[in-house]
């Protein structure tokens, strides 16, 4: 499975999530409640996706994985990177995905907040 196809699979099965291409055709813009939590597009001719992160697990990601860098055109500390690549993880795609969404779930209001754990439970 491609790196893209594998993370919007994930990003698609949580609760609120859009898919917009505000920069055009080629980059998919995932958010919940209008805040991203995932990009994916080509860069070099290799598919890429940016996710939110935590500083330190960012810096720890990056340190194991070489295929995951700073966030390219994000914030380097709170956004990665994740490059296609024959050794990827498909678990670890699919909890970094997971994992971004959250971190946004908490910038939101209560009542989202409340609203989203939710629809988690009706799934």
């Amino acid at each position: 499975m491609t790196l893209h196809t594998l993370a919007a699979q994930a990003a698609l099965k949580l609760p609120e999530v859009t898919v917009t291409q505000p920069f055009g055709e080629g980059c998919d813009v995932f958010k919940v409640m209008d805040k991203v939590f995932m990009l994916t597009f080509h860069l070099q001719g290799k598919a890429v996706i940016n996710l939110k992160v935590e500083p330190d697990h960012g810096a720890m990601l990056r340190d194991i994985y070489p295929y995951i860098r700073a966030g390219w055109h994000m914030n380097k500390q709170h956004w990665v990177s994740v490059y296609e690549d024959e050794n990827l993880d498909e678990a670890l795609i699919e909890d970094l995905v997971l994992n971004s969404y959250e971190l946004i779930l908490l910038k939101l209001k209560k009542v989202d907040r409340q609203r989203i754990e939710l629809l988690k439970t009706v799934r």
